[in-house]
């Protein structure tokens, strides 16, 4: 078995368990339920923002404890105030060490989209994220079929949320519900947990051109960003190199202001 079918088979039983303690009647109760989300899509568009996702992760299957105190208040306004789009805010607990409290401290302090970073296997999960205060969520195709895929992004619609269709390879392409908001290729393949930004250039062109994508995984370079937005990438999902920082919101300004810097030395050629 291996770790994305670990953590499948995890989020299953931890499923049955919230549907006892949290029904979803309790669930819409909740303060954040009836707000307005606040869209994705728009923020990736804005010509102020860096189109940079930024995440709080505190560990992973594939590196290990990465920065476990990390303190999700001031690095979530520390990321918004850097200029980044949108945040990210991993709530897995047993493999990626965080919590939907992590979420909600987040939606506390900022206005701007924020994506439920989990593993979506039930249509529980996307009304419990509505009740965080998730503004999106991911659907990853390896873990999910076509079908599925459709019901929980009907669902997320219905609730006022959009949705990141994860996918690695050709082979997921099928997978790709045209009424997604955004397409995020992983260059990490998640059954090695190997990285390779050249996945997203390949599948760059196999994309549907009307949806936006992004490019998850792997990104550690502003140049890489320039690269990635010649072959038509509106957003980046930047989490384990700021988080493995000291201070990971300083060095999201940093690699922002890198970007900008570069943008500009691009302008002054022409």
């Amino acid at each position: 078995m291996n770790t994305l079918e670990k953590i499948t088979q995890v989020k299953h039983q931890e499923v049955t368990e919230a549907k006892a303690l949290y029904p979803i009647k309790l669930l819409e109760r909740s303060l954040y339920y009836e707000a307005k989300p606040v869209s994705l899509k728009k923020y990736l568009l804005r010509e102020d923002k860096s189109g940079i996702i930024a995440e709080i992760k505190k560990q992973s299957p594939s590196l290990g404890v990465i920065n476990k105190y990390v303190d999700v208040e001031k690095t979530s306004i520390g990321y918004m105030q850097a200029g980044a789009s949108a945040l990210s805010v991993l709530t897995d607990k047993i493999f990626f060490g965080g919590s939907v409290d992590d979420l909600k401290t987040a939606r506390k302090y900022n206005y701007c989209p924020i994506l439920r970073k989990d593993f979506m296997v039930d249509e529980y999960q996307i009304i419990e994220s509505k009740s965080l205060g998730a503004d999106v969520i991911l659907l990853i195709a390896a873990i999910l079929t076509k079908n599925e895929i459709i019901s929980f992004t009907d669902l997320a619609h219905s609730l006022g949320m959009e949705v990141i269709l994860e996918i690695h390879g050709p082979d997921e392409l099928d997978k790709v519900y045209d009424q997604v908001d955004v397409v995020g290729v992983n260059n990490r393949n998640l059954k090695t947990m190997k990285i390779d930004i050249q996945q997203s250039i390949n599948m760059s062109e196999l994309l549907p051109k009307h949806i936006l994508k992004i490019s998850e995984s792997g990104i550690e370079k502003p140049e890489t960003i320039h690269l990635l937005k010649s072959y038509g990438y509106q957003g980046f999902l930047i989490g384990s190199y700021f988080m493995k920082q000291s201070q990971p919101h300083i060095a999201c300004k940093n690699f922002i202001k890198e970007i900008n810097q570069y943008k500009l030395t691009e302008v002054n050629h022409i």
